[in-house]
């Protein structure tokens, strides 16, 4: 047996054992509870970078923990398949995106294979496949009939690089978030899924989601952004029609001294049609349109705006008052349209006070100090209403409901609820995605597909030139197609589906993913569902999180599913760090983990990467780290060499588990030798604390107790004693458990030093260790506690408990706080675990 630790053999040895008895193959079992661990699928970009390696290793020992503590454990893998990269790459390269992807996914495989994670690959999901998108288009044509799926004429972002829709989401600082290109407003008919009619539940929903970090609660809850308030009309001075805003503080309605709308407003053509003002506005537009929304709003940011030439109607003052488009508004909030009250309201002061336009205190301050002349900003605390007719003297909180039942009973607006959300566009102009089933004729008008009918496949025979929008245009006999009502001819829809739909349901493929007559086999995912514990990127807080909390709902209510929520707990793991940049190709600071495993192997790259930081924090790379994690895994290898052969015949413990000399190991205890005695304390305590770790994901300090627990092996010493039997036992069972609480986090070496131990076993089929209670139990000591030398109290403390903490302890003590009085101590000495003696 050697005792030189080499990964590349080992590793290899143990994915091979793992695949030929299909050790992480599950099946649903009702006599056992079950566990989900899941973490998000990758896009098959071509390499797996060391987010991948983090994200995964840290589900990995997740699963693993759960199979050791008797959970029948689901972790499933796939890719998410389709998306702009490899249109991109057919583009670039001539290589169609089917190929592209594939040889992808072929590669990544083998990598996460190489990873050692417990994988069932039986269960691996492709989005792209047709067999999954079929399901795609019929959850779409289902929502078809219920009204969620509509097609309507919108403003939407376009991005003018990719050439396709954006969803909101997919707008970052006013960029594409693939790309970085700048995106524009554009006019198309469009496809929508009506999230918004689950907006109430969705944001209930969150209340319900306490295995989920606050700050992507807080995230969704601002996206889906809840106001409670009325609407009100505002009629055009001249001409039909009317501005219609939304107001959550209707007391305010009488300072309103003009309007402004949002630069999209469907409104502004026809108000600024033929008037003198229409170049100006028109060019204003064209300016803020490729602002970003997010700045356009901030605090910080120049109020701007532009005068349409049109007058409004204040309906509770009846005056004339202005109407601008401003650059603060936004048409995704509200009706893209605001009252504007300078006296009350900050952005509409500054704005008021750079294009002079009239303001009105209508809530008085308590002083009653409040003039429109001598204001520096605007007031937007409590008071009472003045300038309000009739309503004048009442408290500003009072005028609230009494001013929204006032515009209800006169017919000038009603009492509303608000949503910032906005129904998901999912129709986008491009080939690799799944297509919409629907069919045009123009005697029939929109048909869909016949679900017998099902996948419409993607044409393969595509020329990918980068412009002009989808290839699909070009391909007739893609488009060409019968009307399924009349016969008739007719054209097929040539957008495809936003990739977010592929992500929004894949957990549920994942409970039954060879099921062909539905999307799942429902007994099978009642089985697995909801997912336990969830692992993914912060940055999908609000794009992948909140669609996939919504699908659930949809297909909850077309009766395939009993639960609400998809994902039981959230884990969002940090970013990995290097030179003080996340990891890109861009910044030239990758390290790829191929070279990582080939130099050290699968297990160091893993152990170092729990090790290096708390799941939920950034780690910041390290290339001593990562050789030190290397040291520490071959540490651990020669101490199990080197003491095996020692153990294993003298014991006659082969095929033995840890669980069954315990009660020799009990019988003899207490003749054992003190060294005996406290590395056998050191064992239970370490299981303790590393079962107690691993529950609450903080992996970093469970590695550091194991570390701690070697040292102590390595201290122990054992020259002349391997025929003492109480040493034998003693360190059998520090091995065994070394090895086993290892095993989640570096899985292949635990593998090949549970076999050096003698277990015939596969280490994964183990039971996780026990710890006595008793025996983890630390020794106490009494500490005599004296002020200026009389003994005043006494306190109990650990064993082994650093001086400082004594000395914090003693000082906290309730009878010496009461003596002090509050005086400081001129010193405190301390004599280890005997006596704290404290002088004033």
């Amino acid at each position: 047996m050697t005792s030189k630790y080499d990964p590349k053999e080992i590793e290899a040895k143990w994915q091979r054992f793992w695949a030929e008895h299909q050790t992480f193959k599950v099946t649903e079992d009702p006599s056992k509870a079950k566990y989900y661990c899941l973490e998000m699928f990758p896009y098959p970009s071509g390499r797996i970078h060391m987010g991948h390696v983090r994200n995964y290793a840290i589900g990995d020992v997740v699963a693993r923990y759960k199979k050791m503590r008797g959970y029948n454990v689901l972790h499933p893998m796939g890719w998410d398949a389709f998306g702009l990269p490899a249109e991109n790459a057919a583009i670039d390269k001539g290589v169609h995106p089917v190929v592209w992807t594939h040889d992808n996914i072929a590669y990544m495989r083998d990598q996460l294979r190489k990873m050692g994670l417990s994988y069932d690959w039986d269960r691996e999901v492709t989005t792209c496949d047709p067999a999954y998108y079929k399901w795609n288009q019929w959850f779409f044509l289902k929502m078809y009939e219920k009204g969620l799926a509509y097609k309507r004429r919108s403003s939407v972002n376009w991005c003018h690089s990719c050439e396709t829709v954006l969803a909101n989401e997919q707008v970052i600082d006013g960029q594409c978030w693939r790309c970085s290109s700048v995106v524009d407003q554009k006019e198309l008919e469009q496809w929508f899924f009506k999230i918004t009619a689950y907006a109430e539940e969705l944001l209930a929903g969150c209340d319900k989601l306490t295995g989920w970090p606050e700050r992507v609660l807080i995230m969704q809850r601002n996206w889906i952004g809840k106001s409670t308030g009325v609407e009100v009309d505002f009629p055009l001075a001249a001409g039909d029609g009317a501005i219609r805003i939304f107001t959550t503080r209707p007391d305010t309605l009488f300072g309103a001294t003009f309007m402004s709308l949002a630069p999209e407003h469907p409104l502004v053509e026809s108000l600024i049609h033929g008037t003198e003002a229409e170049a100006a506005v028109r060019a204003f537009i064209e300016r803020v349109k490729h602002q970003d929304r997010v700045i356009r709003t901030a605090e910080d940011i120049e109020k701007e705006g532009v005068f349409t030439g049109r007058y409004a109607i204040n309906p509770l003052t009846q005056e004339k008052i202005p109407v601008w488009v401003a650059n603060f508004v936004l048409m995704e909030y509200g009706t893209g349209a605001i009252m504007a009250v300078p006296a009350h309201d900050q952005r509409d002061f500054e704005f008021a006070k750079k294009y002079h336009l009239p303001m009105r205190v209508v809530i008085q301050n308590s002083e009653g100090t409040l003039s429109e002349g001598t204001m520096t900003a605007a007031y937007t605390g409590e008071g009472w209403l003045v300038n309000s007719v009739p309503f004048n003297g009442i408290p500003s909180p009072e005028a609230i409901e009494k001013i929204a039942e006032y515009i209800k009973q006169k017919g000038l607006g009603k009492k509303t609820v608000n949503y910032k959300i906005r129904d998901w566009g999912v129709s986008r102009q491009r080939y690799w995605g799944t297509p919409i089933p629907i069919i045009y004729c123009d005697r029939c008008g929109v048909v869909p597909v016949p679900e017998d009918v099902l996948p419409v496949v993607l044409p393969k025979d595509v020329a990918f030139t980068g412009k002009g929008g989808s290839p699909l245009h070009q391909v007739q006999g893609f488009v060409k197609a019968h009307c399924p009502s009349c016969g008739g001819e007719a054209r097929r829809e040539t957008d495809t589906m936003d990739t977010f739909m592929d992500s929004s349901w894949y957990f549920l493929r994942y409970g039954s993913p060879k099921t062909d007559h539905a999307p799942f086999d429902k007994q099978a995912v009642s089985y697995w569902m909801n997912v336990d514990q969830y692992i993914g990127g912060i940055e999908h807080a609000v794009l992948h999180l909140l669609y996939a909390r919504f699908f659930t709902r949809v297909i909850r209510d077309l009766g395939l599913i009993a639960v609400d929520e998809p994902f039981a707990n959230l884990l969002t793991q940090g970013m990995v760090i290097k030179d003080g940049a996340k990891m890109s190709k861009s910044k030239g600071n990758v390290v790829d983990p191929d070279y990582l495993i080939t130099t050290y192997g699968a297990d160091t790259a893993r152990l170092f990467s729990l090790f290096a930081a708390p799941p939920e924090k950034d780690l910041d790379w390290s290339d001593r780290g990562v050789e030190g994690a290397f040291r520490f895994l071959s540490r651990v290898y020669r101490k199990v060499a080197d003491l095996a052969p020692c153990l294993n015949p003298r014991l006659n413990l082969k095929a033995r588990g840890i669980h069954q000399y315990r009660n020799r190991l009990d019988e003899i205890g207490a003749g054992l030798p003190d060294d005996l005695k406290r590395l056998r304390k050191i064992v239970h305590q370490t299981i303790r604390k590393v079962t107690e770790d691993i529950e609450v994901f903080h992996f970093n300090t469970a590695i550091s107790f194991i570390m701690e627990l070697v040292n102590h092996v390595y201290l122990l010493p054992h020259e002349d004693r391997t025929e003492d039997e109480g040493f034998l036992y003693v360190m059998k069972e520090a091995l065994d458990s070394m090895i086993l609480l290892l095993s989640p986090f570096a899985p292949h070496i635990a593998e090949e030093m549970w076999e050096m131990m003698g277990y015939e076993s596969s280490v994964t089929g183990v039971p996780w260790p026990i710890y006595c209670t008793e025996i983890a139990q630390e020794e106490e000591r009494l500490i005599v506690i004296q002020v200026n030398g009389k003994v005043r109290s006494k306190i109990t403390v650990p064993a082994g408990m650093p001086e400082e903490e004594i000395r914090r302890q003693a000082l906290s003590d309730e009878r010496i706080t009461g003596l002090l009085g509050g005086k400081l101590p001129r010193k405190v000495f301390v004599v280890q675990e005997k006596l704290v003696n404290i002088v004033v």
